[in-house]
């Protein structure tokens, strides 16, 4: 019997790059569903220092420019972020994938909208410096965390919920929806999956892959659901082994087919 096929599966703030990144999990959720299209919700990147990745955070980006091969019949959306501003042009090249701001299609008859969700959160927006700086000294701390990064996750929550993020993301959501003509919307940014429905339109939240709650969203014919990530015995901190250059592009060489191609076109000339 054949694996149940996604119209679009939906995923963000995985934060490549931060200790508490969970890469290796994620690229296994990504190998073991079957869609049609993949939505990377933004922030998908922690910041723009690509020295913080590590094997498996290169190996993540293989497996996209992969899925992004025309062969595949797998449509690849990115959705900038805030962290992953001043990386469309990159991204382009190195994964082979566009980049949005926003992103809609429209399936069973309904709209659909897809914007990672910083813009409705007025600290994201009016305050770009100090989040910046804040971002960095978040990712100092995690390395002084413990294997676990449990305070920089208790931090992680603590942010959220002191600047109300949620709320704030999902109201300015909605009426964004509501502008736009959209009957679905989706967001990322809050690091906390959510459902909510107001007059009629439906927002969802994809949460996050660097708490210990890892979630994503898919869409089919029956509708939305969101999925929790249960961890596996063989699961380990992608974060633990920082690469050498020459290693981590081989690991994205080699993740990304460009072997495979290679050889491919080698074998037909």
């Amino acid at each position: 019997m054949d694996p149940h096929v996604y119209n679009t599966l939906i995923l963000s703030d995985l934060h490549l790059g931060a200790e508490t990144c969970h890469a290796r999990e994620a690229t296994r959720v990504l190998k073991e569903s079957r869609f049609r299209r993949l939505i990377l919700l933004g922030d998908i990147f922690a910041d723009l220092n690509f020295a913080r990745l590590t094997k498996e955070h290169w190996k993540f980006l293989g497996y996209i420019r992969k899925l992004s091969n025309p062969k595949r019949e797998v449509e690849v959306v990115w959705v900038e972020g805030n962290h992953d501003h001043g990386l469309t042009d990159v991204m382009s090249h190195l994964v082979g994938v566009r980049v949005y701001q926003d992103y809609s299609w429209e399936y069973c008859g309904l709209r659909h909208l897809a914007i990672h969700g910083h813009q409705f959160d007025g600290f994201q927006v009016d305050r770009v410096r100090l989040s910046q700086w804040g971002t960095s000294l978040y990712l100092q701390l995690q390395k002084l965390d413990f294997k676990s990064k449990p305070i920089a996750r208790l931090i992680d929550r603590l942010n959220t919920r002191w600047l109300r993020m949620s709320p704030k993301v999902s109201a300015g959501a909605l009426n964004y929806a509501r502008n736009h003509g959209a009957d679905r919307i989706f967001c990322g940014h809050t690091h906390e999956a959510l459902f909510v429905e107001q007059d009629g339109i439906h927002y969802y939240n994809s949460g996050g892959w660097v708490d210990s709650r890892l979630t994503y969203l898919t869409i089919d014919e029956q509708g939305v659901e969101i999925h929790d990530y249960h961890e596996r015995a063989d699961d380990r901190d992608s974060g633990e082994e920082r690469s050498e250059a020459d290693s981590a592009l081989v690991d994205f060489a080699d993740e990304s087919g460009l072997f495979e191609d290679v050889e491919y076109e080698s074998i037909s000339s």
